[in-house]
């Protein structure tokens, strides 16, 4: 049987199967996108793993701002 020769019921039954399940696929990717989202914007578990790096671009960033207020006291 054709599309053509299916009752109009029938079909409206199939597009109504059809556009819940591409709902459903869209509500699932939703949450997965929620969930990578939310780990790669958690900022304690960003520091916990990258804590050297840290404090590594803390460290330099303090030297070269205590070099330039040093050298605003000490330039002729």
């Amino acid at each position: 049987m054709s599309s053509s020769q299916l009752p109009a019921e029938i079909l409206e039954q199939r597009a109504a199967e059809q556009r819940q399940r591409i709902h459903q696929s869209v509500d699932e990717l939703k949450s997965s996108l929620r969930e990578t989202v939310r780990e790669h914007l958690d900022v304690k578990n960003y520091a916990r793993t990258h804590i050297w790096r840290l404090i590594a671009v803390t460290s330099a960033v303090a030297l070269v701002s205590g070099y330039n207020v040093a050298g605003m006291f000490t330039r002729r």
